[in-house]
């Protein structure tokens, strides 16, 4: 029996490892089916994340984490969990990949949430042979060529901003002619010369060949439209939440969500169901924003070690 199962190994799972072994939990494993670090690990430069003043990507950022966490105990479990259930005496079952299962007193899910796909025509076919949602990952095989990015949030700003250092140009698509960004991303993007603002536009349709993407047509609010001939087409338009982990066989949830799909949550990171706490970008109202996933994973921690005793000693 498991004092705490944490689903997830991004920077909420990770700190919330951390604080439950740290804190005195005997029997704590974190399932995360590849390498612990969550989605930041793919950003190309943190400039936010308190104490680190020097330039720093998130694989940088991420990669002490892990060994830390494990020194005071926490065991990862590199396997998928594809159900949480909770079974007669209350405690829960974590359901693997494979179908073996665990028994928990309690759980910390921390699944995130996965890239949205714009929904322009050719996304799909071309994922993956011109269309990433990952600059770090894809924007070395563009370099001194042109591409383009699609959204209007920090992310999308903060990525052609790293693009633009690879490629000869980027063109940033927005539908608004307004962004969601910090003000500091927004002057830094305004003042980059080979960044051009494609605003008031949405794409339509990225075509290619059979070696990949060779141009986008984006759809102007005017009604006109523009041909953008280029290799590479970045998509940054938010994230869906990883709730799969808590479907029931009916097809409920194991507790509360809203009509988002995101958990919803107490301060203290508590969901409706006594014993379950969900930390990071899968809950609601989450900044998505390391420092803050790492807060919820603390929260959560130190609720889960009261929890844990207090069922333990009744």
């Amino acid at each position: 029996m498991l004092d705490c199962a944490i689903i997830g190994g991004g920077p909420a799972g990770l700190t919330a490892g951390l604080y439950t072994t740290r804190g005195g939990l005997a029997k704590v494993s974190m399932f995360e089916k590849g390498m612990p670090g969550g989605q930041i690990t793919q950003s190309s430069e943190i400039e936010n994340y308190p104490g680190v003043t020097g330039d720093i990507s998130g694989m940088d950022l991420m990669m002490p984490w892990p060994e830390q966490c494990q020194k005071f105990g926490l065991k990862h479990e590199m396997a998928e969990v594809v159900a949480i259930t909770k079974n007669a005496e209350g405690n829960f079952i974590i359901t693997l990949g494979d179908g073996t299962t665990h028994e928990a007193l309690s759980v910390i899910v921390c699944t995130g949430s996965t890239p949205r796909r714009a929904g322009f025509i050719g996304e799909d076919e071309f994922f993956g042979r011109g269309v990433s949602t990952c600059a770090t990952c894809d924007g070395f095989f563009y370099k001194g060529k042109e591409v383009v990015v699609i959204g209007g949030g920090d992310t999308a700003l903060e990525e052609a901003l790293h693009l633009a250092k690879i490629c000869s140009k980027v063109y940033l698509v927005h539908r608004r002619d307004t962004f969601r960004a910090a003000p500091n991303t927004i002057k830094r993007v305004e003042a980059t010369d080979n960044i051009e603002l494609v605003l008031n536009a949405s794409p339509q349709e990225v075509y290619g060949d059979k070696m990949g993407v060779t141009g986008i047509t984006v759809v102007m609010n005017d009604g006109g439209t523009r041909n953008i001939e280029v290799p590479g087409v970045f998509t940054f338009v938010g994230n869906d939440v990883n709730n799969g982990v808590l479907k029931q066989e009916d097809g409920s949830f194991l507790c509360d969500v809203n009509a988002q799909g995101e958990v919803i949550v107490t301060l203290s990171m508590a969901t409706s169901t006594p014993g379950l706490y969900a930390a990071g970008d899968i809950r609601i109202e989450a900044p998505k924003q390391v420092v803050s996933a790492a807060g919820d994973g603390a929260v959560a921690a130190l609720q889960v070690i009261a929890y844990v005793d207090e069922k333990l000693h009744v």
